[in-house]
């Protein structure tokens, strides 16, 4: 039988949240200029998914021959994570979407803390180099600056494991003791279902000796993809997509050739783009099942969402009613929808509430959108919306990766020129937007700020 523990111990040193590295001058960074009230027609490719290709790409350091992962998109935090993997010693071909890594030779401790520090999804890899070398030495995490996202989840679960593990100034530490060298299996419960702490606690769990049972997991499609990678170099798991995963430890893992699911949060980011600028556009490939809260959404408010094939979808617009939505873990309505749904619900009919409930600081996108003429009013974590008639192009500025997004999804309805900076975040997880968006019909452009 696992061993028994509960996550409820406290961590010997505080975690602190870290700050978003500086920007260049802003005089010197592009913008997008959006010239609103414009059809869109046609069909537009969706990438692969940014936080399953992250997480892939920590996986391959399980494995001591090569991986090969395709379907990756190119952004921003994916070449973070390949500088990362770099630094820890893994050879790394990039081919279009595909890359061909060897991480033969790590050294598991030398994780730079300029670039840890600036993607949080680089902080999992703890788990694959701890289970696989015995020790690890890893900065505490950055990304995105909407709330507080602390690793208390992936350090209980690994000392749960019999890993030892202690932070100091904001490197974290962790060994495992004993010949072997080896994690052991445990039954853990997580406190709240966080998807890194699953994906962390899952790695660890693929090369510990014995059985992990992780419950109230976090059962987003990301979470399979990661499975269903590890299961492909030979581990065993099951129960991934539920609230309790069982993984049984295996000795070593094996070459494998992936392909990263497509990206559900930019299939549901253009399906908004359709219904915002009242058009009828097709997506593919997506995985319908993954996009059920974002389209009973949409056909709450008046949209219809056909299925043309199983892996392309068809959004056919309507009058736009209002709703109410609140955030939840999957498979609840995502958070990393919200902003985008905001920007919708500020031109239908009625009024609307949206509730945050998974990060704190994710309402901030409100006084850009005030900017361009909505009618929202902020209540602790609740936005009260009021729909207008017609948004307004303005001067906005992003202040995360969402809603980055939505500002353009505003500035695709607005009347007049929107100029949306803070890029940096949109390029962290959209590949090509302004480009596919073009595609489409839209009227935009990415200049400096001051051609």
């Amino acid at each position: 039988m696992p061993r028994i523990t509960k996550l409820e111990d406290k961590i010997i040193s505080p975690i602190s949240n870290i700050t978003q590295p500086s920007v260049l001058n802003e005089e010197t960074q592009p913008v997008l200029e959006i010239w609103g009230g414009n059809s869109l027609n046609g069909t537009v490719n969706i990438s692969g998914a940014k936080n399953s290709a992250l997480v892939l790409m920590a996986g391959s350091l399980l494995c001591p021959e090569d991986c090969r992962l395709s379907n990756v998109p190119d952004l921003v935090d994916i070449r973070r994570m390949n500088q990362i993997l770099t630094a820890l010693g893994a050879k790394i071909t990039k081919n279009g979407n595909t890359l061909d890594i060897d991480v033969r030779e790590i050294n598991p401790t030398q994780a730079p803390y300029d670039l840890v520090s600036q993607l949080r999804a680089s902080f999992f890899a703890i788990g694959a180099l701890l289970t696989r070398f015995g020790i690890v030495r890893i900065p505490l995490p950055g990304g995105c600056a909407i709330g507080a996202r602390p690793v208390e989840l992936h350090v209980k679960g690994l000392r749960a494991m019999s890993a030892n593990v202690f932070i100091d100034s904001g490197i974290v530490h962790a060994h495992v003791t004993g010949s072997k060298r080896r994690l052991q299996g445990a039954k853990i419960y997580l406190d709240y279902p966080s998807v890194g702490a699953t994906e962390t606690l899952l790695m660890a769990a693929t090369l510990a000796e014995g059985e992990t049972i992780i419950e109230n997991a976090a059962q987003e499609p990301e979470i399979v993809d990661l499975a269903n990678f590890c299961c492909a170099m030979g581990a065993k798991i099951r129960g991934a997509g539920t609230n309790k995963i069982i993984i049984s430890g295996v000795e070593s893992l094996h070459s494998v050739d992936y392909k990263v699911i497509p990206d559900r949060i930019e299939a549901g980011t253009f399906l908004v783009a359709g219904a915002i600028t009242h058009s009828e556009i097709s997506l593919a490939p997506v995985i319908p099942e993954h996009l059920v809260p974002v389209i009973a959404k949409l056909e709450t408010m008046g949209c219809r969402v056909i299925s043309e094939s199983s892996t392309r979808l068809k959004l056919i617009p309507g009058v736009l009613k209002a709703t109410d939505i609140e955030t939840l873990p999957y498979p609840g309505f995502p958070t990393d929808m919200q902003a985008q749904f905001m920007a919708l619900l500020s031109i239908s009919e009625g009024s609307s509430v949206i509730s945050e409930t998974v990060f704190e600081n994710r309402l901030r996108h409100v006084a850009e959108l005030q900017r361009m003429g909505a009618n929202i009013r902020v209540k602790g974590k609740h936005a009260l919306i009021q729909g207008v008639p017609m948004l307004s192009g303005a001067p906005v500025m992003a202040t995360d990766l969402r809603a980055s997004a939505a500002l353009v999804l505003a500035g695709l309805a607005a009347q007049g020129k929107t100029i949306v900076r803070g890029l940096h975040h949109l390029d962290r997880g959209y590949e090509n937007l302004e480009g596919k968006l073009q595609g489409l019909g839209a009227k935009l452009q990415r200049i400096t700020s001051n051609q």
